[in-house]
C-alpha cells in the first residue's frame, strides 16, 4: 500500500505565500518524478510544477518566478513554496508521485487527495 498525502493549504490574502508538502509512504522501491498539479472549479487539471529526482524542474508559465518546488529524496517529500500568491491561483492542488513499487517494476502515479488553496481578499 502507497500513500501520498499533501497538506499546507489554506487561505491568505493577495500577494501572500503558502508552502505546501506532499510525503509518500508505503512499500515504495524508488520515486522517479513528482510534481504539483492543480483544478479549479470548471477548470481542466493542470501540470503547476514538476521535479525529476535529479532535481530538474519545469513550472506552468503562469507561475514561473512565483512558485519553487523541492524534493528530499530521502524523506520521500516534495514541497511548493507559493510566492505573491494572485486570485487565479486558487484551486485544489494535487500531489502526483511517479514511483515503482519493487525492482523492476513498471512506474505507475500515486495522486494524493489534494489540498485546497484559496487566495481572495
Amino acid at each position: 500500500q502507497v500513500q501520498v498525502v499533501e497538506s499546507g493549504g489554506g487561505l491568505v490574502q493577495p500577494g501572500g505565500s503558502l508552502r505546501l508538502s506532499c510525503a509518500a509512504s508505503g512499500s515504495i522501491f524508488s520515486i522517479n518524478t513528482m510534481g504539483w498539479y492543480r483544478q479549479a472549479p470548471g477548470k481542466r487539471r493542470e501540470l503547476v510544477a514538476q521535479i525529476t529526482r535529479e532535481g530538474s524542474t519545469n513550472y506552468v508559465d503562469s507561475v514561473k518566478g512565483r512558485f519553487t518546488i523541492s524534493r528530499d529524496n530521502a524523506k520521500k517529500t516534495v514541497h511548493l513554496q507559493m510566492n505573491n500568491l494572485k486570485p487565479e491561483d486558487t484551486a485544489v492542488y494535487y500531489c502526483n508521485v511517479e514511483l515503482a513499487r519493487w525492482a523492476g517494476s513498471l512506474l505507475t502515479d500515486i495522486r494524493g487527495q489534494g489540498t485546497q488553496v484559496t487566495v481572495s481578499s
